[in-house]
């Protein structure tokens, strides 16, 4: 399926219907493969214990995903996460951003599926991965 967003698209996009929290990511990269987020940790990220907390990781996961079924589809912004499982796996340092490596695995006309690894910049073992679940509305026509 052709790509119908491309990375500044969908940071627009995201800016523009998602401005409470568009300035935490970043989208630096939109292709056939998936998309990568930049999850821009700052103290309101941490947990005690100088680590990202888990719900700032399912965010991350969560706006990869949606930015990747976006990608395909265009902007959409009515699609909404059904499912989410999360696995965390490593402590994520503080001093680092987190990146989230979405990919489709079915786009379907009513739901997406897909999974997201999550691994601190400069790092290569992952911190998190997540499987996601999206409902596509139905187009009016």
């Amino acid at each position: 399926m052709e790509l119908r967003m491309d990375a500044r698209a969908l940071e627009v996009f995201l800016k523009r219907d998602f401005g409470q929290v568009a300035a935490d990511f970043a989208v630096e990269r939109a292709d056939q493969q998936g998309v990568r987020v930049r999850l821009k940790v700052a103290e309101r990220h941490l947990r005690p214990g100088g680590t990202v907390s888990g719900p700032s990781m399912f965010a991350l996961a969560d706006v990869a995903m949606y930015l990747a079924i976006l990608s395909r589809i265009g902007p959409v912004a009515l699609a909404v996460t059904t499912n989410c499982a999360i696995d965390f796996m490593r402590k994520p340092s503080a001093g680092y951003d987190l990146m989230a490596e979405a990919r489709l695995l079915k786009l379907g006309r009513a739901l997406a599926v897909g999974d997201a690894m999550i691994v601190s910049e400069g790092h290569a073992e992952p911190v998190a991965r997540a499987s996601l679940t999206y409902s596509i509305p139905p187009t009016r026509g």
